[in-house]
């Protein structure tokens, strides 16, 4: 398990000032290139092997002093190797969130990280597109091999990318045309291993903490996979109650799983009664949200309400108590990707989506299979 004190070191902050970033402290004062580089580091550090933490955490240092955290238009990374030219010389990310929005959600950085230590392997250049109110200029896309996006992006961006780019790649998001390659987890099959978990654990009044689904102009109140999941589980066993699930609203462009939302979610399903025996929540920003929402409700965790939730995002290993939490495989799934575009420049013909299997991380948040 990766620790603050390793991170604080990589980074040069102290430990204090890690435990306050990754733990989204409103109060705390520091630059956002420095906040990036820790967010970046504890992800990388949390997936790499320690024989590899040193020289990713250096490389990840060099991006963060050349990239910073607050462009929100396109830019382009430096060569990331040398040698001889692999068949993908140059590619572009397109990202569904704007750089802050990225840094808010250390899962997608992670799928970032893993696009870009693949590049670096294959020293292979990027050009990195973030979201913005318009799809970037095309010139943008010229001279590239092939387009990985990552996200979920309307019908209209997608035919955009299509037209512009002959090889485009979606990360963590499943077109809705199967003429595409994608790589994703199943977050509809990792929702019911856990409920089936929950239900095990005689864990009887299970509530979710979510968000509409906003794609194409159209809000689909119950339509992320999550959500769906949850509410398909409960109601194949007739134990569906609507007072247990609680979804926030917000329809922004960007991510709307955030912690602020889950915590007023969190604060309108905990002044109910009877509590819920758990909360499920959307993702681990969601999560934080719920903590701070159960203290101020001097609830104790897990023995008045129990959490679980979904990512692994480095700070739930620091969490009182640590969150037990759905790890996705953010760094694969950009790996993956990479290699998907890589057969296609080699000449396969056909489409390919790969599935990531998810692992469940039981922690102190609740009660864990290990007790039954």
């Amino acid at each position: 398990m990766v620790t603050i004190k390793e991170i604080a070191k990589a980074v040069g902050v102290s430990s204090a000032t890690v435990s306050r970033v990754l733990n989204y402290d409103p109060a705390l004062s520091i630059s956002a290139a420095k906040r990036q580089a820790v967010i970046e580091t504890a992800e990388a550090l949390n997936y790499a092997t320690p024989r590899n933490r040193a020289r990713q955490s250096e490389a990840l240092q060099q991006d963060g002093a050349q990239n910073g955290a607050g462009h929100s238009t396109s830019h382009q990374a430096g060569q990331l190797g040398h040698g001889e030219p692999s068949l993908l010389q140059r590619l572009a990310i397109v990202h569904f969130l704007e750089p802050s929005d990225e840094v808010a959600d250390p899962y997608y950085v992670g799928v970032r990280l893993g696009i870009e230590n693949r590049c670096r392997e294959l020293k292979s250049d990027i050009v990195k597109v973030f979201h913005s109110d318009s799809m970037p200029d095309a010139a943008l896309l010229a001279d590239v091999s092939g387009v990985i996006v990552i996200g979920k992006h309307s019908d209209n961006e997608i035919a955009w990318l299509d037209k512009h780019c002959r090889h485009v790649v979606f990360a963590d998001f499943v077109p809705p045309s199967d003429r595409f390659d994608c790589v994703h987890s199943d977050l509809v099959a990792a929702t019911h291993k856990v409920l089936d978990t929950l239900d095990d654990l005689a864990y009887e009044r299970i509530a979710f903490i979510g968000s509409y689904e906003h794609l194409n102009g159209e809000t689909q109140r119950f339509g992320e996979r999550r959500c769906k999941a949850y509410i398909d589980w409960q109601k194949a066993r007739g134990t569906f109650d609507a007072d247990l699930l609680v979804l926030g609203e917000s329809c922004d462009s960007g991510q709307n799983l955030r912690l602020e939302t889950g915590y007023e979610l969190a604060r309108q399903l905990l002044s109910r009664r009877p509590l819920p025996d758990i909360i499920v929540t959307a993702n681990d920003n969601m999560a934080i949200g719920t903590y701070r929402a159960a203290r101020e409700a001097d609830l104790s965790i897990p023995d008045d309400v129990a959490i679980v939730s979904f990512n692994d995002i480095p700070v739930a290993q620091f969490l009182t108590p640590p969150l037990s939490t759905v790890k996705i495989h953010g760094e694969h799934i950009g790996e993956t990707a990479v290699n998907l575009l890589l057969e296609r420049l080699g000449g396969r013909a056909y489409a390919k989506m790969v599935t990531i299997p998810t692992e469940t991380i039981w922690r102190g948040s609740c009660r864990t299979p290990e007790a039954l």
